[in-house]
């Protein structure tokens, strides 16, 4: 967070330009290095358009083509890769749990999962990944990934537009959104799993 409030103070203090191609290359970089905080600099250009510094409408244009271009780069590297992302022995830094959590959304959800992954912090980069390795049909994802990022960065930029001096507030809620919504899926996931469990259990004891 102290990276956040050194990019802050320096946007405050470059033209216009600079903070517009700092935004896109942001937009982009979260979907493939998560730890950065993208929403909160979408939320603070919000903000900076909300001061007349910035266009409200060419913020959520950069942040939406920089998050769309940044699932596809994921799911570009998903889909070269294939199920070799699950060998134990590559790739350890990745979350292989949170990918069989993300195949088992699939399952179920298809497609919806792409239109809403935008939604689901801290699964993006995952959810992009998982896509690929599935070898879903790449023009449908990406314009429902295009549609997520639009739909996501819109709410989120317009909210610091509107809470103005205020931005900073809106951090403790996108985080704690983030932690209910992986919460539920996480619940969701586990009642399916049990359901599942529990019908498998009854026609064993029939038959």
């Amino acid at each position: 967070m102290d990276w956040l409030a050194d990019l802050t103070q320096w946007a405050l203090q470059v033209p216009p330009f600079w903070v517009y191609v700092a935004l896109l290359v942001i937009a982009y970089g979260e979907n493939v290095v998560p730890p950065i905080p993208g929403d909160l600099f979408v939320v603070f250009c919000g903000y900076l358009a909300g001061r007349g510094t910035l266009e409200l409408w060419l913020v959520i244009l950069l942040s939406t083509i920089g998050g769309a271009a940044g699932f596809m780069t994921m799911y570009a590297v998903g889909y070269r890769i294939g199920t070799a992302v699950l060998d134990p022995e590559r790739l350890r830094w990745l979350p292989k749990q949170r990918i069989y959590q993300v195949q088992r959304w699939m399952q179920r959800w298809g497609y919806g999962i792409v239109a809403a992954n935008r939604f689901l912090s801290g699964a993006r980069s995952v959810i992009s990944l998982t896509v690929g390795m599935a070898h879903m049909h790449p023009g449908k994802t990406a314009l429902l990934a295009t549609l997520s990022a639009f739909v996501w960065t819109m709410l989120i930029a317009y909210l610091g537009y509107a809470v103005g001096e205020n931005w900073p507030l809106v951090r403790h809620y996108l985080q704690l959104y983030g932690w209910v919504v992986l919460g539920v899926l996480g619940l969701i996931a586990l009642v399916v799993a049990v359901r599942a469990w529990w019908r498998r259990t009854r026609t064993t004891r029939v038959s």
